[in-house]
C-alpha cells in the first residue's frame, strides 16, 4: 500500500536517459511517489563508481509536469545521483532505483557496473537504493516480466524498507514470467572476466583496440549464488554494502602488526 504522503523516488542508469529500461521503471516509479530523473545523456555503461572529477557537468530538463522532473547529465551515473542530492531534488529521496539495466549485473559484473554504484551511492547516503538488470543486453529487449515483478520488488522496498547500509542488487533471467519460479536471496556467486583485446585496423581510427571476454564462474554447483539464481528460472537479490574490509581477514593478517617493528 502506498503511504499517504507520496514518497520521492530517485531514478537513474548507465545505459542513458534513451534506453528502454529506464523509460520501463521510470512508469513503474510513477505509480509510487513523486519522480525525479537524471540519467546520463547517452550510454555510460562499465563506468563502476567514476565521477567527473574537474570535468565540467551540462545538464539538461527534459520533462516537467506534476509529480515527474526529467533530465539528462553529461556525466556517469553516480554524478547522476550526486547532482541529485545535491541540485535537483528539493528534498531527500526516499528511495533509489537504477536500472532497468540492459545485460546483466550478477557476480563480479556488480564491480564494473554503473547502474548498480548508482545504487551504492544511494547507500552511501543512507537511502534504501536498489538496481535493476536484465539478463538481455539488446536495446529492443522485452521487459515485460522484469516490468512485473520490479513493481513487485519496488512495492515491497517502500512496505519493508532496507537494513542500514544495504542496497539490493536485482538481477532478472531472460525468461517471461510464467517461467519464473521465484525469487532468491542469494550471494554473489565467484567470477571473473578474462578479457581480450582485438586489434583493428581501418582508414578512420587507424590501430586500436577493442576490448571482450570471457565470463568464468568458478562454483558452478552452489546453489547459493545469484548465477545459479538465474540459470535456475528464479530472479536473484543480492544484498551488497559499501563496506570493502574483508572481515574474515583482519585476526589471518595480525601478524602484520606482531612481525612489523617501529
Amino acid at each position: 500500500m502506498i503511504p499517504a504522503t507520496k514518497p520521492l523516488i530517485l531514478v537513474t542508469n548507465d545505459d542513458g536517459i534513451d534506453s528502454k529500461g529506464i523509460r520501463v521503471l521510470i512508469d513503474i516509479a510513477t505509480d509510487f511517489g513523486d519522480v525525479h530523473v537524471i540519467a546520463p545523456d547517452t550510454c555510460r555503461s562499465a563506468t563502476s563508481h567514476s565521477v567527473s572529477v574537474n570535468t565540467p557537468l551540462f545538464l539538461n530538463k527534459l520533462e516537467y509536469r506534476n509529480g515527474l522532473i526529467k533530465y539528462s547529465c553529461s556525466g556517469t551515473a553516480v554524478d547522476c545521483v550526486k547532482f541529485a542530492l545535491n541540485e535537483i531534488s528539493d528534498r531527500k529521496p526516499d528511495f533509489i532505483l537504477a536500472g532497468i539495466n540492459h545485460g546483466t549485473n550478477s557476480a563480479i559484473s556488480i564491480v564494473y557496473s554503473g547502474t548498480m554504484c548508482a545504487a551504492m551511492e544511494g547507500c552511501i547516503h543512507g537511502i534504501p537504493s536498489a538496481g535493476f538488470s536484465l539478463f538481455d543486453k539488446y536495446a529492443d529487449a522485452d521487459f515485460t516480466m522484469a516490468e512485473f515483478f520490479t513493481r513487485k520488488i519496488v512495492e515491497q522496498m517502500i512496505k519493508s524498507g532496507l537494513p542500514d547500509s544495504t542496497c539490493l542488487n536485482v538481477n532478472f533471467p531472460d525468461l517471461p514470467v510464467e517461467k519464473i519460479k521465484g525469487v532468491k536471496i542469494c550471494r554473489q556467486a565467484k567470477s571473473k572476466w578474462a578479457e581480450k583485446f582485438e586489434k583493428k585496423t581501418d582508414n578512420k581510427n587507424g590501430s586500436h583496440y577493442l576490448l571482450s571476454g570471457d565470463f568464468y564462474n568458478y562454483e558452478p554447483d552452489a546453489a547459493d549464488t545469484d548465477i545459479w539464481a538465474l540459470h535456475n528460472g528464479y530472479i536473484s537479490i543480492v544484498p551488497v554494502g559499501v563496506d570493502y574490509t574483508a572481515h574474515q581477514s583482519i585476526g589471518i593478517l595480525k601478524v602484520f602488526e606482531n612481525e612489523i617493528k617501529i
